[in-house]
């Protein structure tokens, strides 16, 4: 089978099948041998954050040695950069054989009657494949959706778990309180392994707490105090983490956003719960923090231009919070799309309340998902009186907020699929190494 053939596949799977339970993935992976018993495994779950947090222990662990396989969605613009090896994307070949191994295994099952794995399962059974193959000592797993009958959930004892910030978000699977999606989440915390979880929010604590102490499971919760904001400029932001073994430990994480420094907290706890030995050392923690690049999170991808993937309220008040850092720069132009399922009306009321930019140019994404793009302009012209303009096509759109900016600042965000369709409109017309 060729390239184009497997992600043909891959991608038609949502039309063919639905949700299984988790003996259906458990099942699949005995099938390929249970490669998932042959690896650590970090499981990140959480709302907003989680990928980041992924790419920061990806990031350490590599920087101190190790061998590291991580499995993060959604993907950008290639499925390949679903699954990571020493920081690369596998190749082509590997994602194929890879796809061959599970679709063998997928057809052992289709003749015993069980129903096909979704394009997530799928997916992570690849991950798994892949990772043991290439021998990874450590693999990095985050969520898909939710926690606890996510496919990811499989794993039997992870080494550490880790709960990223929780708000509401995919409400119609999750729960519509934030007690609710936090339940979900913490259906990771497996008996006796360490979990560590952002407890900025009481309700989350609450809840993750009752299921760390119903599970025996050793509780590390990551607050305000474990982080001092030293610095925060266009480029980076400088803190110092207060570590039980290291003492205060300055870092450097090369991005605008602030809320970037909580997430390489939460890595960091994970790492230090983790490595009892002590056989990470302070530099390797500084460098691995400092090496993180990860793509479509306040991410300069043309002189000023800034690409973020805030899709839901939380994210959008991250984003505005970082947007405030460049307040002395000039004009700013906001380039904004969303999903359907998403509280679009709250992101733009958010983004209307901040007041920080001086014109918006409103796209559609490229999927039936996509929120039509006259809706969205009506809904901002109902709460601003600033210019609005309306362009359903994401390359015409991206050039007229460009011409907009002038020598101010553009920044985009609404969706990471948003992100995804811009970064190839940027390669495209303006041959950017992304």
């Amino acid at each position: 089978m060729t390239y184009e053939e497997a992600v043909s596949y891959i991608l038609d799977i949502p039309k063919f099948t639905k949700k299984n339970d988790l003996n259906h993935t458990r099942k699949l992976l005995q099938n390929l041998g249970n490669p998932e018993d042959q690896m650590k495994v970090i499981h990140v779950a959480g709302t907003n954050g989680k990928g980041s947090v992924c790419a920061y222990l990806n990031s350490v662990l590599q920087t101190a040695g190790y061998s590291v396989g991580m499995f993060t969605s959604p993907h950008l613009e290639s499925i390949n950069e679903r699954f990571q090896i020493n920081g690369k994307n596998v190749d082509n070949e590997q994602l194929v054989h890879a796809f061959e191994r599970v679709q063998r295994a997928t057809a052992v099952m289709r003749r015993e009657g069980m129903p096909h794995p979704t394009f997530f399962e799928f997916l992570f059974a690849m991950a798994m494949v892949l990772f043991e193959e290439n021998h990874v000592e450590y693999a990095v797993l985050e969520t898909g959706l939710g926690g606890r009958l996510d496919a990811t959930n499989v794993i039997k004892k992870p080494a550490v778990t880790v709960i990223t910030s929780v708000s509401l978000d995919h409400t119609e699977w999750l729960g519509g309180t934030i007690e609710e999606i936090a339940a979900e989440k913490a259906g990771i915390i497996k008996a006796g392994v360490p979990v560590v979880y952002d407890a900025a929010k009481e309700e989350v604590s609450r809840v993750v707490e009752q299921k760390a102490e119903k599970m025996g499971a050793p509780s590390w919760p990551v607050h305000d105090e474990n982080i001092t904001k030293l610095l925060n400029t266009d480029k980076t932001v400088d803190f110092s983490y207060s570590s039980r073994y290291y003492g205060y430990i300055g870092m450097t994480v090369h991005n605008a956003a602030a809320y970037q420094a909580r997430n390489a907290v939460l890595a960091l706890q994970a790492l230090e719960v983790l490595d009892t030995g002590h056989e990470i050392s302070r530099e390797a923690l500084q460098q691995g923090i400092s090496n993180m690049r990860w793509p479509g999170r306040m991410e300069e991808v043309l002189p000023d231009v800034y690409l973020d993937g805030a899709h839901n309220v939380e994210g959008v008040c991250g984003f505005a919070e970082t947007v405030r850092v460049f307040q002395e720069r000039g004009p700013k132009v906001l380039l904004f799309s969303a999903v359907k399922e998403k509280q679009y009306p709250q992101m733009i009321q958010t983004i209307i309340e901040a007041d920080l930019f001086d014109s918006y140019v409103i796209t559609q994404i490229n999927s039936g998902r996509g929120v039509p793009s006259d809706e969205l302009k009506r809904i901002f012209e109902e709460r601003t009186s600033k210019k609005v303009t309306a362009e359903p096509d994401i390359e015409r759109a991206f050039q007229a907020a460009v011409k907009q900016k002038g020598d101010g600042m553009l920044f985009c965000a609404g969706s990471l699929y948003l992100v995804g369709e811009l970064k190839d409109v940027i390669r495209r017309r303006y041959d950017a190494e992304l």
